[in-house]
């Protein structure tokens, strides 16, 4: 078990720091700046999808199959990514503010992050409860989602009035929320009998919904058709990385 304590919270430190990205990004131009995130777009979607087809559910089914409880937990992951946009007013940011795409909410933006980011620490703690290959996956996942939608978040806190030092310490701060979830997970599953089964397949509805109504709209926006076939092989490579993790594991 210190094991795991030692990975979950090595990982989600990592993951904190990634918040820190969005300083490195003001000598880019915006546009030069956002062909680039739209790849980690795609292949965190990947890599997300990965994750969950290829990871978490095989592991979780493979003693009772996917049964009616799993089910439940992977809708009830769902529900409640879907409820927490709704009810902070808030959704991922994972690219930079524009004149078209401006949030207003700076501090409401900083609420919705710490709770993405518990949530995030919750996903990575349960990943390394199940195996050392299974969490390392995760973190991955986690780490290309987290690169567009911090520097997206940075752009808004700058946005909403932020100094850059004051956007880069409040950003990290909400990152370390991520610590916190990881955790209250551990601990709780000292006391708490049965919990990972249940988790597991909730972590995956997390990232069903973060990767299906977040990432896979903003690719979307992307017609043309050069840039559209790169997307899918960037997008093919986050699911390859997320086989590859599997078969070196075994």
């Amino acid at each position: 078990m210190i094991q795991v304590w030692f990975y979950s919270l090595t990982s989600v430190f990592i993951v904190s720091l990634i918040s820190l990205v969005g300083v490195f990004t003001l000598a880019i131009k915006e546009k030069k700046l956002r062909e680039i995130l739209i790849y980690f777009v795609s292949f965190s979607a990947g890599a997300l999808f990965g994750d969950v087809f290829i990871h978490l559910l095989p592991e979780i089914t493979k003693g009772s199959g996917f049964t009616i409880t799993i089910s439940l937990a992977v809708l009830a992951g769902i529900v409640i990514s879907f409820l927490t946009e709704k009810i902070i007013c808030w959704r991922h940011c994972h690219l930079p503010v524009t004149k078209t795409h401006v949030h207003q909410f700076a501090y409401m933006n900083l609420f919705g992050d710490a709770i993405h980011n518990f949530l995030d620490g919750i996903t990575i703690a349960v990943s390394f409860l199940v195996s050392i290959p299974v969490g390392l996956a995760t973190t991955l996942a986690v780490v290309f989602h987290e690169i567009p939608q911090e520097i997206g978040d940075f752009g808004v806190l700058l946005h909403g009035g932020f100094t850059k030092r004051r956007a880069v310490w409040y950003n990290f701060l909400t990152a370390l929320s991520a610590v916190v979830g990881t955790i209250v997970t551990l601990t709780l599953s000292y006391y708490v009998k049965n919990l990972t089964p249940f988790l597991i397949p909730f972590a995956a509805g997390n990232f069903i919904y973060i990767a299906g109504s977040d990432l896979i709209p903003e690719l979307h926006k992307e017609v043309a058709l050069k840039k559209g076939l790169i997307q899918l092989m960037f997008f093919i490579f986050g699911i390859a990385i997320m086989m590859g993790i599997l078969f070196f594991s075994e």
